[in-house]
This record gives structure tokens, sequence and C-alpha cells, in this order.
């Protein structure tokens, strides 16, 4: 009889401890699956995933922050799993990659809009812009296209008909200052400022490089700009619990209120 009862108290042991590490293991499924590592641009993207992370922290979800300085990694490290999701780039930057790589990305929330301007060191209205000016614009395809309408609509020059967001310095129909452009990487636009008449220089490297869009920029992209700054992932991720609930954090009304009261108009809430 005290055999049974020791064998009995034994394998109760046995099924507790059994038991315990079941818990202990679905806990530690549920915490990876609630943890996010996701890769941004410092300004204005890593500042308003740090102001979120104490939302994040409250809706059960802890996020790593990479910061970037350039606009490839971050889209190749998420496709290649290094990330969980990336914030920094506009909805035609991710289409275009997607189509030219070959990567299984999609989008799932607008965060905000960037307003590209025009800056200068040199001038101080663009009505002073000199014939055979140098002009600075991003060298990647949809920036490098934005930055030419943006030119286009300033008075700078003609595109030729049909030219979209994919224009190229070919596409220029007519350029009566005869302005010659150098095409450079976003990042090093600002840096470029000293050497160049004019920049056309995207929201988050101006505001980085302490520019105030609203205050320094000869001319501003308007607030219907099409240029929405997005949350990516990988698609079989979009459904993710951790992705939904990172989604909406980052359009709540805290999160809209802290872009509108830091960034002067040069951020813009897109929801």
């Amino acid at each position: 009889m005290k055999q049974t009862i020791k064998a009995v108290k034994h394998i109760a042991l046995i099924l507790g401890a059994l038991v315990l590490v079941s818990v202990i293991g679905l806990s530690g499924c549920s915490k990876k699956a609630e943890a996010l590592k996701i890769g941004a641009t410092e300004v204005p993207h890593a500042q308003i995933l740090e102001f979120a992370q104490p939302l994040l922290e409250k809706a059960g979800v802890e996020i790593e922050i990479v910061v970037f300085s350039d606009y490839v990694q971050p889209n190749l490290q998420l496709a290649d799993k290094q990330l969980d999701a990336n914030f920094f780039q506009h909805i035609p930057y991710l289409e275009n990659m997607v189509e030219e790589r070959g990567l299984d990305l999609t989008w799932v929330a607008k965060i905000h809009i960037e307003p590209l301007g025009i800056y200068s060191e040199k001038i101080d209205s663009l009505s002073d812009l000199q014939n055979g000016a140098k002009v600075g614009i991003p060298n990647d395809a949809t920036n490098g296209g934005r930055a030419l309408m943006l030119l286009e609509k300033a008075g700078l020059v003609t595109l030729k008909e049909g030219a979209d967001v994919l224009a190229t310095i070919y596409d220029i129909q007519d350029n009566p200052k005869n302005l010659k452009f150098e095409e450079l990487d976003a990042a090093m636009l600002p840096r470029v400022l000293p050497d160049v008449d004019i920049a056309v220089i995207n929201g988050n490297y101006a505001l980085q490089a302490g520019l105030s869009p609203t205050k320094d920029a000869l001319f501003l992209e308007g607030g219907d700009s099409p240029y929405a700054n997005v949350i990516a992932v990988r698609t079989e991720d979009k459904d993710n619990e951790g992705i939904k609930k990172l989604v909406e954090v980052l359009t709540s009304p805290e999160v809209k209120q802290f872009i509108e009261d830091n960034y002067e108009g040069g951020v813009i809430p897109a929801f």
C-alpha cells in the first residue's frame, strides 16, 4: 500500500513538472510572438517608434528598433527575416523595390507624410536661381521622379506628357534655366547643399540635418501628397497579432498628437 501511494506521488510530481514545462514553453512562445524587431530611419520614424514603445508595452508588444541610414537594407533584411517589420518608406518606393527585387512584402498601415522640399544655402528664392544652376535630386527611382515632379510644380522644368513617379531626367521636356542635375543618394543631399544651388530633400533627411521643412524649404510638397510612409511587413505576416497591435498603436490619437506637436508641419499624420 505504501509503495502504491509512493508511486502515485512520484507520477504526480512528474506530471506536475511536465505541466510546468509546458506552461513555460507556451509562455515563451507567446512572448516571442509579441516581440517585434523593426527597422527604421532615424528621423522621424525611430523617434515615433520610441514614443510609441510604452504604449506598445501596455498592449503586450515589445519592440527592438534597428536604425538604418539607407533605403535599401531595411527591405532586404525584412525579406530575409532579420526584421519583423520596417518603417521608413512611402508606398511607391516599396512597390517599385518589390517589383525590382522580387520581394514578397506588403504595407499594412499609412502613418505619416514627409513633404519633399527644395532647399538652398545660396539663394533665398527660386526666382534667384541662375542659368546653369546645379540641382541635387535623389538617385533612387521613385524619389527621383517625385523630385522632378516637385520641380515641375515649382515651375522650373516641364516633364514629358505621361511622366509619373518613375520619371527620370530624360523625361524632362523643357529646362528653360538649363539646370544641371546631380543624382545622389537621398541621405547625402543635405550634406551637399554647400556644393549645389538647390537640392530636393526628403523630409526625414531634412529634419535629421536640422532643417525645418516649413521654415527652410523654398518650395514644399503639399499635404495632398500620395507618398504616405507605411509599416511594411512580409506578406505572410500581415495578419500577425503583434503587427496588428503595432498598427493600432501607431495610428492612435496619442501618436497623432505626438507627430503634430513635434515636427512643425514637417511630418503630417496620414491617418
